[in-house]
């Protein structure tokens, strides 16, 4: 089980950005949160599998069909947070 941190830096607010991530997480099994940041960027946590762990990484540089990813900064990270589903923060 791998959990990474994520901020997507970009046009990623006012275009389903996260709705976008919240469905693609789930078909890739994986586990975690996403939210706006007050900055303008995008935050997640993914958990699970490493190999699906990575093609959502992959996925999160293009983003969703309006979206425009400029930056994305990924940390790998340990949590006491155990996630049973992948959900939209407010």
């Amino acid at each position: 089980m791998k959990t990474t941190h994520v901020q997507v830096e970009g046009r990623v607010q006012g275009v389903c950005f996260r709705d976008y991530t919240q469905r693609q997480a789930h078909q890739l099994n994986l586990s975690g949160w996403v939210r706006n940041k007050r900055d303008g960027s995008v935050e997640a946590i993914l958990s699970g599998d490493d190999t699906n762990v990575k093609a959502m990484l992959e996925w999160l540089k293009q983003g969703s069909p309006l979206s425009r990813v400029d930056n994305i900064h990924i940390h790998e990270t340990t949590t006491e947070e155990e996630y049973t589903t992948f959900e939209v923060r407010y």
